[in-house]
């Protein structure tokens, strides 16, 4: 099986983007990297650097790649970036060219990540020529088929990545290629023009060729078909080339790495980390925190999303900084301590976190740093000159901790189901897009992550629940449900019913199919479910911050939108400050609901506060649950993995830059000793103690360094 073929924990970096690092330092790269305990390299195999001229491919210099892996015991992973496209192919299919929504092509440009041409820069990963034309993905397929015909059973190879940072650009593609499937996919899904005519409330198309893409962003039912009919197409052409490269290589891995854009880039940009990591057997992320920030709930949010999507798969953070980022516009302005500068402690944070948050594997996005273009000198671990620096001796003590065989029932644990399921509603988002693509304010983004931060900062492990897997969880806290098909609103009804507890914040399905309002508020049904139903709405995000409430005497501020109601089955819990009612509980079924009219979501990311925090801390008391960890400090950050022999690990991450102590509780684990497995040399005396607790409950004291992390096997 392809997966029987990782190393125990993948630890390395990206090597080779042609032509840095300089050929003359490879082999000593490779003994220097082997020493150092790194056992994977990942390379781009560039279309537009190989295939020099049309069938005349150029092998060369990733041979040598190849054969020096092998020689130093340095696994592989192919990225075929086909998306960098030959000047030739530029030239010869110009008619392919992806066009913008305003009618301009993209272009053909040196790459900022590799000083090398065939990039379109605004393009996304979808490359400047269409693979909607026959030609195009005809030459795609013949060079993807030579690349795996070439390296088949090398002794090198651990597989490819398949789409780079999995995205596109919001306004390609107008291309007459895409334009001319679009037609087709309508027509396939609406049968006739009239139907189609009565669905986008167009009644004037003659023939097919009349029907052209929408070229405004609006909340309207063209675009949701718009942004549907790229997703498939996009993610369409990922599979092809999975499937053009298993056509040569059937027991090959397949990896593919995104960016955790799902939230709040999914519809705008087709970072859907669910669908694409459905489609691989190992999924990751880029995650740089010098383009992210570098607070605490920041560097754990896209680990923690890439899991979820990955639904059990292994995972790795494919991408992760080992050195600075200088004169990019993400950091200008911004405190050198906040992810500008990679200290040799924020490598090992970075590197502990993901551990924390599942991944099985790290790989630095540059081994070594570029010489060439803007990004020269960013992100890698060693010297310019490939010469060993702090940063990578912690590097390489992480690598060797990681694969000490002593380790494998650590990273064979994967971490515990979390307390509560954050709802994630594709269309919700794809209707805020279409309503407010300029993101000013950005409500879906700040109710998300809002919440996020929200169970976050009370150690209570949050993980993105995607709707269509809502048995995953039996708590749920959806944060901007604002837009359910009459089938996603089915199945959460009917979830509820089976015995789940549901916290929604304001106007549940307040759009249904095809973006329209239903005139029963809440809508398909929901008003049932959460046992009221409107009384007013407004809908002013630029002023929500006006909005103020109190839930069981708890004095919140609101944030987006306002809706208040009049209970039918349901309990009052809660007013506005003008007395109108601001929440409802009730009970549908076997289980429960609590209706809150706006969204505390963007109360918190906005403003923060201890009344805030506690609201977040009492969603699991609306179920009858208990946080699985519980920890007396906020600073550290904990959670717990469990292999599949039953065994329990802590990992408690310090992310501050002073010591920090805590009291941590451990709910239903029955635990009297403890072996610590980081930090190394301490393996047997513990700097935790044990206490009775509840029931099978493990009681600890803890101190973790600063910048560091304590893992500890829990031991009965």
């Amino acid at each position: 099986m392809p997966l029987d073929t990782l190393p125990q924990v993948p630890f390395g970096a990206v090597y080779f983007r042609k032509s840095n690092p300089p050929r003359e330092d490879w082999e000593r790269d490779y003994a220097t990297a082997a020493a150092d305990g790194l056992n994977v390299f990942r390379h781009w195999f560039m279309w537009s650097a190989i295939e020099r001229r049309p069938g005349v491919y150029d092998w060369d210099d990733y041979d040598r790649q190849m054969d020096l892996a092998a020689r130093h015991g340095i696994r592989t992973i192919i990225a075929e970036i086909s998306h960098a496209v030959p000047d030739w192919a530029y030239r010869r299919f110009a008619h392919a060219r992806q066009i913008r929504a305003d009618g301009r092509p993209l272009s053909s440009n040196m790459g900022v990540s590799a000083a090398t041409g065939g990039f379109a820069n605004n393009g996304g990963g979808a490359g400047a020529l269409s693979m909607n034309d026959p030609e195009v993905r005809e030459r795609v397929g013949a060079f993807l088929h030579a690349l795996a015909t070439r390296y088949k059973g090398h002794p090198g190879l651990l597989g490819y990545d398949v789409w780079n940072e999995v995205n596109y650009a919001s306004d390609v593609d107008h291309s007459p290629a895409m334009k001319a499937d679009f037609r087709l996919w309508l027509e396939a899904k609406y049968g006739s023009l009239d139907t189609l005519a009565e669905a986008w409330y167009r009644y004037s198309y003659a023939e097919w060729e009349d029907v052209e893409p929408p070229v405004e962003v609006a909340a309207y039912p063209q675009n949701l078909d718009w942004l549907a009919f790229k997703r498939e197409t996009y993610y369409g052409q990922m599979q092809f080339k999975i499937d053009t490269i298993r056509a040569v290589d059937a027991d090959c891995l397949i990896a593919a790495h995104g960016v955790g854009g799902a939230i709040p880039n999914m519809a705008a940009n087709g970072s859907d980390d669910w669908l694409a990591a459905s489609k691989v057997e190992l999924y990751g992320l880029t995650w740089v925190p010098s383009r992210r920030g570098f607070k605490p709930w920041q560097n754990f949010f896209g680990p923690d999303l890439t899991r979820a999507a990955s639904r059990g798969k292994p995972w790795w953070h494919a991408e992760r900084p080992g050195g600075p980022l200088w004169m990019q516009p993400q950091v200008m302005g911004r405190d050198k301590e906040d992810g500008r500068v990679m200290e040799p402690e924020d490598i090992r944070l970075l590197t502990m976190t993901s551990f924390a948050a599942g991944a099985t594997g790290v790989l630095n996005l540059r081994y070594r740093p570029l010489l060439d273009g803007p990004l020269f000198g960013a992100f890698g671990s060693y010297g310019m000159d490939g010469s060993r620096t702090p940063r990578s001796d912690m590097a390489s003590s992480l690598a060797k901790w990681a694969n000490a065989p002593e380790r494998k029932a650590l990273f064979e644990a994967k971490p515990v189901r979390g307390d509560v399921g954050l709802l994630v509603v594709p269309e919700a988002q794809a209707w805020d897009y279409l309503l407010n693509h300029d993101h000013c304010p950005d409500t879906y983004r700040e109710a998300m992550w809002g919440a996020y931060r929200g169970f976050f900062d009370n150690n209570i492990q949050a993980d993105w629940l995607h709707i269509d897997h809502l048995d995953d969880h039996d708590v749920v806290y959806a944060p901007y449900p604002i837009m359910l098909t009459a089938e996603h609103a089915g199945c959460l009804a009917r979830w509820v019913e089976r015995g789940g507890t549901l916290v929604s914040e304001a106007t549940p399905g307040y759009f249904g199919d095809r973006g329209k309002v239903g005139t029963r508020q809440p809508h398909n049904g929901l008003d049932a479910v959460f046992g009221a139903v409107e009384d007013e709405v407004e809908f002013m995000p630029d002023i929500g911050d006006r909005i103020r409430l109190e839930i069981d005497g708890r004095a919140l501020q609101g944030g987006g939108f306002l809706q208040s109601y009049r209970p039918t089955t349901g309990t009052v819990r809660g007013h506005f400050d003008d007395g109108r009612i601001a929440a409802v509980e009730n009970r549908f079924g076997r289980g429960r609901t609590l209706l809150v009219g706006t969204h505390p979501g963007i109360g918190y990311f906005r403003q923060g506060g201890e009344s805030h925090r506690a609201y977040f801390a009492s969603i699991l008391g609306e179920a009858g649950r208990r946080p699985q960890v519980a920890s007396s400090n906020a600073a550290l950050q904990v959670r717990l993995h469990q292999g599949a022999d039953g065994r329990h690990f802590l990992w408690i991450v310090n992310s501050t830059r002073a010591e920090q102590s805590a009291d941590l509780r451990v709910a239903g684990v029955d635990a009297h000793r403890v072996t610590v497995a980081w930090p190394p040399g301490d393996e047997v005396a513990s700097p935790a103690t044990f206490g009775p607790g509840g029931e099978e409950d493990a009681q600890l004291r803890v101190r973790v360094g600063a910048r560091d992390a304590l893992v500890l096997q829990l031991q009965r």
